[in-house]
């Protein structure tokens, strides 16, 4: 069985700036297809826009609120909402919050930098 606590799961930055932690992936478990990870921004942080041409996410907002850019739509973020990102989409996270914006984040297949195509300069 494998069983991941989120306290005991060492942070590592993404290559669009997100700081996360992967609960279970194929790297750390028996998991092959996808990957489940918290993703925190700080106050007033966003990522650098960017796509996956290979995975599909789903993002869970568990605290704070924040807004989302998927191609050219923007919504307003928080607490309780799911979101579908499909691959090839560009899409950026802003925290506008007082709160550190945490999300859980699924991908299929499983998170790589390889898969991310930044498409901004830096934040």
């Amino acid at each position: 069985m494998d069983l991941k606590n989120l306290d005991e799961v060492p942070p590592f930055t993404t290559k669009d700036g997100s700081e996360i932690r992967e609960l279970l992936a194929y790297r750390n478990s028996t998991i092959r297809n996808q990957s489940l990870a918290e993703a925190r921004l700080p106050v007033g942080g966003a990522t650098q826009e960017h796509y996956h041409p290979r995975a599909e996410e789903i993002y869970y907002i568990t605290h704070g609120v924040g807004k989302i850019r998927i191609g050219g739509e923007i919504r307003e973020l928080k607490a309780g909402d799911a979101i579908a990102i499909p691959p090839g989409r560009k899409h950026k996270l802003w925290n506008t919050g007082g709160e550190v914006l945490r999300l859980l984040c699924c991908c299929a297949p499983a998170y790589e930098h390889s898969d991310t195509i930044i498409t901004e300069k830096d934040i």
